[in-house]
């Protein structure tokens, strides 16, 4: 749930795998929205805080130290598979070829 700066709360649908993805030295999680990536950037900013620029086109990557902030503040724990396919089934999947055109070097 995210809280507005008026107070107002929202419903989100927002996504995160296990944090088994790893690079640098730590794992890191997918967090997607099924719904918009308006939604994704709101929710990142509002509850975990991590930079606008750390979008990976379709997807945040996120340190297994915040998972639990994550999934405390309304993320739905699922599988990788379950998340790549509710992403793929919103139309928000981005093909590897769009996503290297602007995205960072985080684990994918």
């Amino acid at each position: 749930m995210i809280v507005g700066h008026a107070g107002q709360t929202a419903t989100v649908t927002v996504l995160i795998d296990t944090p088994v993805w790893p690079w640098r030295g730590r794992l890191w999680s997918h967090l997607v929205s099924d719904v918009s990536y308006e939604e994704l950037h709101a929710f990142v900013a509002a509850e975990l805080g991590i930079p606008r620029r750390a979008f990976q086109g379709d997807h945040y990557d996120v340190p297994e130290d915040l998972y639990d902030i994550a999934v405390a503040a309304g993320a739905e724990p699922v599988g990788a598979r379950e998340l790549l396919a509710r992403l793929m089934a919103a139309g928000l999947r981005l093909r590897k070829v769009r996503r290297d055109l602007g995205a960072g070097s985080a684990p994918r």
